[in-house]
């Protein structure tokens, strides 16, 4: 497999004329300033595959449906658990192969999975008691990325005045009854070629204290993602509980460390930035769902400070586009500083290029490296005129012409092999509305 492209973005830094050849999945040779002989010509500027670090494939339903008067990061919920309160293995699998394939054409090669969505609607297990993980496993195949499962443990419903509170309603599906119950499970997923099996705790109200030495053992150096100080309320119901802040409950817990991401982070204490960054934790920043659940900015500029590495996730998939949540970690900086320019490209880059917080060697084109290609067009409306080092500061998911995954081309022409994506996710997300009527 050949492909030449005018400009390209090397693990070395931005070249011209690149010749790529890769066999099994693996990049053999990369070599700028060269001829094109008989290689496929991309068009545009050639970047390494994206990682989506946050999804939640099943929240893609509930876009352009939750806008229809004031609310907040707690009334959106509801509407969340009613979608949620609706699916089942045939559905899903319907809505994340159409969620994943709309991922594949913005450029996305690698998603992490948040996955609570584990048994059946009044909490009784499936037969198959992974088959939600066994529908995303599959999901994401038919899609062509690559996917980890995060599999989370979630036990309580939240944060009461005496402590945690039981599951309840569309919550019961979620829970395992016990962390040990969840940890067993969590045994009988099977990693693949093409999947990766890694551990969550949803939040520090939803897995208690006492569960989470049981997931970092569950973990054993895999990745492990925890929903972080997303709002106010969840930091001040740790507080009137444990006496400190979620940051500091999970640093004692022995949470934090270098294979460990904490998703959103918006609200912390100097003191949490400072514990996030010392232990090397990944912060993954989803602008575009912290600004449409009015959830607040994440201090994205001073935990890059500190130490902490940067990724950046789709979450609810109210947009799926990484140019823009990339864009909006800069852009945050600015509107909280009054000054632009906070992150260079090759930072940018790298956030958007994140594999390894989920488990994946990929995000870099380098001799050695997985296969990945994504070629982004310059002659867009949105991006004709742009210099192609620059093209980040540009470009949106529909400028993606073409997607190669482990050396296989999953979009050419701004078209995927699975066909009308629309179509697909039109039919799916009826079929999950339709259910509950």
């Amino acid at each position: 497999m050949r492909w030449f492209a005018d400009d390209a973005v090397l693990s070395t830094g931005p070249a011209r004329n690149v010749l790529f050849e890769a066999a099994d999945g693996r990049f053999t040779s990369i070599r700028p300033g060269t001829e094109p002989g008989g290689a496929a010509r991309l068009p545009g500027v050639v970047l390494p595959g994206f990682a989506n670090g946050h999804s939640h494939a099943f929240h893609r339903a509930l876009r352009g449906r939750t806008h229809d008067g004031p609310s907040d990061f707690w009334s959106w919920r509801r509407a969340m658990y009613a979608v949620a309160g609706r699916l089942d293995p045939d559905s899903y699998l319907a809505l994340a192969r159409a969620t994943y394939a709309e991922m594949a054409l913005a450029g996305i090669t690698s998603v992490g999975e948040f996955h609570y969505l584990h048994h059946g609607r009044d909490g009784t297990p499936y037969a198959d008691p992974n088959a939600m993980a066994e529908a995303l496993r599959e999901a994401a195949t038919d899609a062509g990325i690559r996917l980890t499962v995060l599999d989370t443990c979630y036990l309580a419903g939240g944060i009461g005045s005496d402590g945690h509170t039981s599951l309840a309603g569309p919550q019961l599906r979620f829970g395992d009854g016990t962390v040990g119950a969840w940890a067993e499970r969590v045994e009988l997923l099977r990693e693949s070629e093409r999947m990766r099996v890694g551990v969550a705790a949803h939040s520090v109200r939803a897995a208690p204290r006492e569960a989470l030495p049981t997931v970092v053992a569950q973990a054993r150096g895999r990745p492990l993602h925890i929903h972080l100080s997303e709002q106010p309320a969840e930091n001040k119901a740790c507080a009137r509980l444990y006496g400190c802040t979620p940051t500091a409950l999970l640093a004692e817990a022995g949470v934090l460390g270098p294979t460990t991401t904490a998703v959103h982070s918006t609200h912390l204490t100097s003191a949490d930035v400072d514990l996030l960054g010392r232990s090397g934790t990944t912060v993954c920043l989803c602008p575009g769902t912290e600004r449409d659940l009015a959830d607040g900015i994440g201090p994205g500029g001073a935990l890059r400070a500190a130490g902490a590495p940067l990724s950046v996730g789709s979450d609810q998939n109210t947009f799926i586009d990484l140019f823009g949540e990339i864009r909006g970690v800069e852009e945050h900086e600015r509107l909280t500083s009054l000054r632009r320019g906070h992150f260079g490209q090759d930072q940018l880059l790298g956030f958007l290029t994140g594999h390894a917080a989920i488990g994946w060697d990929a995000g870099r084109l380098e001799v050695g490296g997985r296969a990945d290609l994504v070629a982004v067009r310059l002659d867009t409306p949105r991006t004709a005129g742009v210099a192609a080092e620059q093209i980040l500061m540009a470009a949106t998911a529909a400028d993606v012409d073409t997607v190669v995954v482990d050396g296989r081309t999953v979009v050419a022409g701004g078209q995927h092999v699975l066909g009308d994506i629309g179509r697909l996710l039109a039919a799916a997300i009826s079929a999950v509305w339709e259910h509950g009527r």
